[in-house]
């Protein structure tokens, strides 16, 4: 298995964004440190009450300039509210910055309100996505000048200043659980993975079927699927429990809508849009992130000593097909003393349990 630091970069009650982001940075030299193999972010837009991380580009550089040997980047790029040419040299720069080490993620993007103050359709975001990873492999060719010529993306006679160090590009990743997406990514060797909203024996099959399309297609590795959600661990079950249960249960409260409305309205809001989006286990799934007993009852968060968060973690693993655990370490009003012993406990006792092991 793999192992990741995941970050929202949640806005921290009383913490201005420059202390925020220097946590950001002590937890990731930790990480570094532990031997973790991944630092990651996303990006939102628009969002003062929740995420401090517009800039993805941004947190690669500054991450990389402060750690030594973990990958590092956005998951993922929200490739729609970019010029595509104008992505293309950031990221080729970035790798070059991190000595190639950078991974990149694309997405669509989930939510409308990021998109309404660009000025651009949120309804046409997926094509855009899937075209990017063929823009980039014409962006880094041999063949330079490049041109591209497609259905969203086009370009004339560019000739990039700088390259990425990796070939043909930094490896790429698209979170999904779309069935057709999957066929995509398989057919182009593009890792994927899930966050907690959608239940992992739903995505099961589905990833089933990604793993088998990806053996047909003749990839010379396996891909990478991941599972995102929060993590906290500490001495005893029971000291873990008292700190971050009803932490958990509320680390996500920030991505519903509407902020400063009753929660309640909120989260029907949220719940509607999965429905209206036709993502009905997503849907079912919602309200059930914000219930303690029933996230830690089910293993949708990993809380626990070291050996309890091992077992549920292999657990999940082998029944949710996922390879790479992207662990949010970092939420709600969590004090820094216990985020940091929750991080250097994970990686000293739950990284070296799991690290041999294959779930698929």
């Amino acid at each position: 298995m793999k192992f990741a630091h995941f970050a929202h970069v949640w806005g921290k009650p009383g913490m201005t964004p420059h202390a925020r982001y220097e946590q950001l940075w002590r937890e990731l030299q930790l990480c570094d440190s532990l031997g973790f193999d991944y630092g990651f972010c996303v990006e939102h837009h628009f969002t003062p009450h929740e995420s401090w991380m517009s800039a993805p580009s941004l947190y690669t550089v500054g991450a990389g300039a402060r750690t030594k040997n973990m990958r590092i980047g956005p998951m993922g790029y929200i490739v729609p509210l970019y010029n595509p040419l104008r992505l293309a040299e950031e990221i080729a720069i970035a790798d070059q910055m991190l000595g190639g080490r950078m991974e990149v993620g694309l997405v669509p993007g989930i939510t409308a309100s990021y998109f309404e103050p660009f000025d651009i359709p949120y309804n046409f975001r997926k094509s855009p996505t899937l075209e990017y990873p063929a823009y980039l492999r014409a962006a880094y060719g041999d063949d330079q000048p490049f041109s591209f010529e497609g259905d969203n993306h086009r370009t004339a006679s560019a000739l990039l200043s700088v390259m990425p160090v990796q070939k043909p590009h930094p490896p790429l990743w698209m979170m999904s659980r779309d069935p057709e997406t999957l066929e995509f990514l398989a057919a182009n060797g593009i890792n994927t993975g899930n966050f907690l909203v959608f239940p992992r024996e739903a995505a099961t099959p589905r990833y089933r079927k990604y793993l088998d399309d990806w053996e047909k297609a003749g990839w010379d590795r396996k891909p990478n699927i991941a599972y995102a959600t929060t993590i906290y661990i500490d001495e005893s079950d029971e000291r873990a429990l008292e700190v971050a249960r009803v932490r958990a249960s509320r680390a996500y409260e920030g991505i519903l809508p509407l902020p400063g409305e009753p929660f309640e309205a909120r989260l029907e809001a949220f719940h509607r849009m999965f429905v209206e989006r036709g993502e009905n286990p997503a849907a079912a799934g919602i309200a059930k992130i914000f219930d303690p007993d029933h996230i830690i009852d089910n293993d949708l968060v990993f809380v626990g000593s070291p050996k309890t968060v091992t077992g549920k973690l292999h657990d999940a693993a082998a029944t949710g097909l996922f390879n790479t655990f992207m662990g949010e370490f970092n939420f709600s009003d969590l004090p820094e003393a216990d985020l940091m012993r929750s991080i250097r406990l994970f990686g000293e006792q739950v990284m070296p349990a799991l690290r041999d092991f294959e779930p698929y």
